[in-house]
């Protein structure tokens, strides 16, 4: 491998330790900021030894410093406390829950790259035509539409009313096309949107302009030579989205009740079961920092000037 593209990884992986080092960080405080976590593993009416005892198993009895090597250290363990509400370690309650937002993190991603990228191509292409108006129409509506109400208006449109799709649940396809498409709209718009204007400044470029004076085929020409050049900045834009349909997944799967790892980590947040929340943030911030690296270094073989 080239020593500038094994600089670059290694410049990336620090930032990524940095980002789950602060991200994990945060949780810590904030959890201890919300409240005694005994409070809440404690049944109702114990005595005052038993609270103190389960305070000293876990740590709370430590100083502040103390219980966050604690906390570092069960992370480094993958041990991140046992869930109240479900009587299990959170961390095996969160990775039960987590295939089923992968899937449906994928199904919405799959709809935005095979939707969005060839429409913003197209609409690069054929400017001021009718497909680009429908391009730019389809953008602006869904960066206005806020996801859950997105959602609720394909419930009451193709489950309640024309009856094609089921309006909750999942397993079947039929039941995974309403959340996908909720969660895909969003990032779809943008990524067509950034698609087409970095087609049209590849377009613009000089050497556009000689392979047409060398007479080469005008589909070769933007699929070979403007498209992978236009492909960098929305490669790394896919990264981006990535990270947006995860969190997005938080509310798709509550509207749809999806047996997800965001509807898993609302229904901790409201329980207060702080154990399943700080696993939850954990997972996520990794999965999310991991996709953000991939995206990087896929640019990076695309693009050779972003090596050093």
């Amino acid at each position: 491998m080239h020593l500038s593209i094994v600089r670059a990884l290694l410049r990336r992986l620090a930032r990524f330790a940095v980002v789950l080092f602060g991200v994990s960080t945060v949780v810590f405080l904030a959890v201890r900021l919300a409240g005694d976590p005994a409070a809440v593993l404690i049944p109702q009416g114990a005595s005052a030894a038993e609270v103190a005892t389960l305070r000293r198993e876990l740590g709370l009895d430590q100083p502040f410093v103390i219980q966050f090597a604690l906390f570092w250290q069960g992370i480094l363990h993958g041990d991140f406390g046992r869930s109240a509400a479900l009587n299990q370690p959170a961390l095996d309650a969160v990775l039960q829950a987590l295939p089923v937002t992968l899937q449906l993190t994928a199904a919405a991603l799959l709809i935005v790259i095979v939707v969005g990228v060839p429409l913003g191509v197209a609409a690069a292409v054929w400017r001021g035509g009718w497909v680009d108006a429908l391009a730019r129409t389809i953008a602006t509506l869904t960066q206005a539409m806020p996801s859950f109400w997105l959602g609720l208006v394909l419930i009451v449109i193709f489950a309640v009313k024309l009856r094609w799709f089921p309006a909750s649940g999942w397993g079947s396809l039929e039941e995974a096309v309403l959340p996908a498409m909720t969660l895909a709209l969003y990032s779809l718009g943008r990524v067509s949107r950034l698609m087409r204007g970095s087609m049209l400044e590849a377009m613009s470029q000089a050497w556009t302009l000689t392979a047409r004076a060398k007479g080469l085929f005008p589909r070769r020409i933007v699929w070979v030579h403007q498209f992978r050049n236009a492909l960098v900045p929305v490669v790394t834009l896919l990264g981006v989205e990535m990270g947006i349909l995860l969190s997005g997944a938080v509310i798709t799967e509550t509207v749809f009740g999806i047996p997800g790892m965001g509807r898993l980590a609302v229904t901790a947040v409201l329980g207060s079961d702080y154990a399943v929340v700080q696993a939850s943030v954990f997972v996520a911030a990794l999965l999310i920092t991991g996709i953000n690296l991939l995206a990087d270094t896929t640019t990076i073989a695309i693009d050779p000037r972003l090596r050093n």
